[in-house]
C-alpha cells in the first residue's frame, strides 16, 4: 500500500504573520490525522516560521521550488542547499514555473537532479494543456514530460508525482476522477518503462487542479491517485483538514 500524501501550495500568498496563523490553525488537528502524509508548502519567506510552528508534528514542510545550481551568481534565486535542513519536499515542474517563467523539462530534470542529491524530495508536475487535452495529446505530453524530467535520474522512493492538468489549475474546473485515473495510470506505465513495473507501483502520483473538499473523494476513491497537491483550498485551514481527512478515511 502506497501511503497517500496531500500538500498544499499555497503559492504566492501570505506575509509571515498570516502563514503563521494558517499553519497555527491547523497544526493540533492536522497533527492528529493519521494515514497520510501532510505537507505544507509556504512561500519562501515564512518556511523558517512555519518550519518552527509544525515542529515537532507529524507534518512536513516543503517549498514551491528551487534553483538547479547550488550557490552562484543568480539573483533571487533559491538552491537545494539552502532549502537542505530547512524543508522536506520541494516542488519542481508546476505548470505556472513553465507557463510564466519559461520551465523546460530539461531546467526541470537539473532540478529534480539538484533536489535529490540535497536529500530533498521532489513532487514532480506534469500536465497538459486544454488544447493539448482536446486534441487526444494527454498521454504523449504526459509521457514527454515524465521522460525529460526523469532522464538520467535514478529510482528513488522519495520522488512524489503530481498530475496537474493545466486546464483545471485554479479555474474551478477539474477533471474527473475517472479521467484522472486513466491519465495516472499512463504515468504509471510511463514510470515502469524507466524503473520496471515494480518500482513504478511503488511511487506515489497526486492529483492536483481545482481540488475542494467537496471533490475530494472523487479522486481518492481511485486506486491509481495518491492523495493530492492542493493549491487555494490549502490556504483556508478548516477545508485542508477535510482533504486530509476525507483522503486517510478513503485509502484506509
Amino acid at each position: 500500500m502506497r501511503l497517500p500524501i496531500v500538500a498544499g501550495n499555497w503559492k504566492m500568498n501570505t506575509n509571515i504573520d498570516q502563514a503563521v496563523e494558517i499553519a497555527q490553525e491547523m497544526r493540533g488537528r492536522l497533527d492528529k490525522l493519521e494515514g497520510v502524509e501532510k505537507v505544507l508548502c509556504p512561500p519562501f519567506v515564512s518556511l523558517s516560521a512555519v518550519r518552527k510552528v509544525i515542529s515537532g508534528s507529524s507534518i512536513k514542510l516543503g517549498a514551491q521550488n528551487m534553483h538547479f545550481e547550488e550557490k552562484g551568481a543568480y539573483t533571487g534565486e533559491v538552491s537545494s542547499l539552502m532549502l537542505a535542513g530547512l524543508c522536506e519536499y520541494v516542488i519542481l515542474g508546476h505548470s505556472e514555473r513553465r507557463q510564466y517563467f519559461g520551465e523546460s523539462d530539461e531546467i526541470v530534470n537539473k532540478k529534480v537532479k539538484a533536489a535529490l542529491k540535497a536529500g530533498l524530495k521532489p513532487i514532480l508536475c506534469v500536465g497538459e494543456r486544454l488544447e493539448e487535452n482536446e486534441a487526444g495529446k494527454t498521454e504523449e505530453v504526459v509521457t514527454r514530460q515524465i521522460k525529460g524530467a526523469l532522464a538520467g535520474v535514478d529510482y528513488s522512493e522519495s520522488l512524489v508525482i503530481a498530475y496537474e492538468p493545466v486546464w483545471a489549475i485554479g479555474t474551478g474546473k477539474a477533471a474527473s476522477g475517472a479521467q484522472a485515473n486513466d491519465t495516472i495510470k499512463l504515468i504509471r506505465s510511463a514510470l515502469a518503462k524507466l524503473y520496471g513495473g515494480e518500482s513504478a507501483q511503488n511511487i506515489r502520483i497526486q492529483y492536483g487542479g481545482s481540488v475542494t473538499a467537496a471533490n475530494i473523494g472523487e479522486f481518492t476513491s481511485q486506486p491509481e491517485i495518491d492523495g493530492a497537491l492542493v493549491g487555494g483550498a490549502s490556504l483556508k485551514a478548516a477545508e485542508f483538514l477535510r482533504i486530509v481527512d476525507q483522503t486517510a478515511n478513503a485509502k484506509r
